[in-house]
């Protein structure tokens, strides 16, 4: 049974471009005839044209909002990650709308991920905090201080607070000149595993927070309680605030210095971790 031909109106001549032109002269090799106006074929041999991406300045908004981060540059390939800790770290419980906040559940992971990532062999963290959540700044400041990769901290603008810890977390800290560190005595309310706040159970949070700092930075526990329980510096608390070089002259961070420094320091650490186990000590 034969096939019926494609519809065509009355009057139209089907052309096969596979056939010979009968008006071509002979020996010429055969030309297709043009395509009708409006409709141009596709040349196989022309790479087409890539579409443009839609949606990624959306998808870079979204990521900012909620991980504080935007998406970085597909055309920069690098080795080293950087995690930014901005604004107050939010832990168990949830801050206000218009809170800028840093939240633990979100960082914790993402520290792991880079732990697994073979393409990754060093981590920036560069700080802008002034405070929040004592254990969740803990548990921050503890998943750093454990990573097998190197790691290098900056303090850019400020590191208050529970955010001490984590500056000192790193196997190398810097602080820009004018960025400031607030260190005081533990302030908690409300409730943990439902159980109020009591002397005691401060007392040892306390403890906690001094003892991670005075392990990983060259400041004595003496000089630290001075500084923490100093009066007559802040209004209406006691504590004391250093600013970028009285930070390292107490020993709670090794250099004063930017983001060039920083990722000079990451980048020699890197070198000379390379092919030793157990990644990098300071």
């Amino acid at each position: 049974m034969k096939q019926r031909s494609a519809s065509r109106q009355p009057g139209q001549i089907a052309v096969n471009p596979a056939a010979p032109n009968p008006l071509q002269p002979p020996g010429l090799p055969h030309t297709p005839p043009a395509s009708p106006a409006g409709n141009p074929q596709p040349n196989p041999g022309t790479p087409s044209t890539p579409r443009r991406v839609t949606g990624q300045a959306k998808g870079t908004l979204e990521n900012i909002k909620e991980l504080g981060t935007p998406t970085v540059p597909e055309n920069i390939k690098s080795n080293i990650h950087c995690v930014t800790i901005v604004g107050q770290i939010e832990g168990h419980i949830v801050l206000p709308n218009q809170n800028k906040t840093t939240k633990y559940e979100h960082i914790i992971p993402q520290l792991v991920a880079i732990e697994q990532d073979e393409n990754v062999e060093g981590v920036l963290i560069i700080l802008n905090t002034v405070g929040g959540d004592v254990e969740a700044g803990l548990a921050i400041a503890e998943v750093v201080a454990t990573m097998t990769k190197p790691t290098v901290t900056l303090v850019l603008g400020g590191g208050h607070s529970i955010g001490v810890p984590i500056a000192v977390a790193g196997n190398y800290s810097f602080i820009a000149p004018t960025a400031s560190m607030t260190i005081h005595p533990i302030r908690l309310t409300g409730l943990v595993i439902g159980v109020p706040q009591t002397y005691e159970y401060l007392d040892k949070m306390q403890d906690r927070v001094i003892r991670f700092v005075t392990e990983h930075a060259k400041i004595s526990e003496k000089t630290f309680r001075q500084l923490m329980f100093k009066t007559g510096e802040l209004a209406r608390d006691i504590g004391t605030v250093v600013i970028g070089k009285e930070a390292v002259e107490y020993g709670l961070i090794d250099e004063v210095g930017g983001v060039g420094k920083a990722l000079g320091k990451l980048k020699r650490l890197i070198e000379s971790g390379k092919g030793k186990e157990g990644g990098i000590l300071q």
